[in-house]
């Protein structure tokens, strides 16, 4: 595992370490590319039919651990759609099982952790040598890289990203004991034990290094952070308590020779400080015209973003009107990438999907 002094490799080396060909790797680079490339959160999901099919034989957790139909779910849904990249089917707290916190997920409830880390004394027993047990994600990584290894028709290479989650996000799993709407024990811990929070997050840092370490060595090209709570942090809790351990995260898997993309959602205010964690993209939710939140960023990154999901649910002419609002916002300047400000939900109709990865394609066409 890399050591946290570790210098990044700048962003010249990554381009010319990349194989110069995925139109989305370039974007998050800001390099030119011939259309804005797109790929959609959560696009393989309770939305489509064929993964619901695989659901009735296996639960989420049987899925991201059996690499064969984690990559079945990842190549299906990136070939119904049509993107430019596929994101691998995995779950956010995949990482808690190794370093010895149980959890599981519960009808209607989400994830629930049966012991839930609130004492120095839990997260010094955490556990953070234990990284190999999470192979099944780069498994399932090498096998739809090996699918993908061949240009498209257009000559495009497919992007592959792997994922892992903030340390806030992560953390706050961990000590509520599931979601929450109000983060109290998490910023009690934050706020009053001065040994245990930081601990925790050093501790949530390097398993999640070695963890993305192994999803680029499998062949991930991308490597996506989700802080998908950090929204409920004010700007001077986020840059006290969140900011340093994020930035040493994000220099870490940087190092790793990939492009890290960071996404939060409700995250407006926190913007300029979600940019000095370095990362090459950030994600922008819908609550912020692409525009604003890419000029509340300095143009200084590549962002991501950032449809509402829900507009997935209007008429053909609303929502083919949205979805040119969030590709004028760009303007062309090289660094976008469609998506959505946050995932696809159930129900969505599939066709109103496929048809935005249209449209977005056709968009420099016209």
């Amino acid at each position: 595992m890399k050591d946290a002094s570790v210098e990044p490799k700048s962003v010249a080396t990554r381009e010319n370490e990349s194989t110069g060909v995925s139109r989305f790797v370039r974007a998050c680079l800001r390099q030119p590319v011939d259309r804005t490339p797109v790929w959609l959160l959560r696009q393989a999901g309770r939305y489509m039919p064929e993964y619901m099919a695989v659901r009735k034989h296996h639960s989420l957790l049987e899925i991201c651990k059996t690499p064969e139909i984690a990559a079945e779910v990842t190549i299906t849904a990136a070939e119904r759609l049509g993107v430019d990249a596929a994101i691998i089917f995995a779950d956010l707290l995949l990482p808690f099982t190794p370093m010895g916190v149980d959890f599981e997920f519960l009808a209607g409830e989400g994830p629930v952790v049966h012991a839930p880390i609130r004492t120095l004394e839990q997260v010094q027993a955490l556990r953070t040598d234990r990284v190999e047990d999470l192979k099944y994600v780069a498994h399932a990584i090498e096998k739809v890289a090996r699918h993908f290894s061949a240009p498209r028709a257009d000559g495009d290479q497919l992007g592959i990203i792997g994922f892992c989650g903030a340390p806030f996000t992560l953390a706050s799993y961990m000590i509520e004991g599931g979601s929450s709407r109000n983060y109290i024990e998490t910023k009690r811990m934050m706020y009053s034990d001065r040994a245990a929070w930081p601990l925790l997050m050093q501790k949530l840092v390097d398993v999640l290094v070695g963890y993305a370490a192994q999803q680029v060595e499998a062949g991930a090209d991308v490597i996506q952070i989700f802080d998908s709570w950090v929204g409920a942090l004010s700007v001077t809790d986020y840059r006290e308590y969140c900011l340093e351990p994020t930035r040493e995260l994000v220099r870490r898997v940087q190092a790793l020779g990939v492009p890290v993309i960071y996404f939060g959602v409700d995250t407006a205010s926190l913007l300029p400080a979600m940019r000095e964690t370095g990362a090459d993209v950030i994600g922008l939710d819908w609550r912020i015209p692409l525009d604003q939140g890419w000029k509340a960023l300095g143009y200084s990154c590549a962002v991501q973003g950032n449809l509402d999901p829900i507009t997935l649910f209007a008429p053909e002419d609303v929502l083919e009107a949205r979805v040119r609002e969030v590709l004028d916002a760009a303007a062309g300047r090289p660094g976008h990438i469609f998506n959505l400000g946050h995932g696809i939900v159930p129900g969505t109709p599939v066709e109103n999907v496929i048809q935005t990865v249209k449209w977005v394609k056709e968009y420099e066409a016209r």
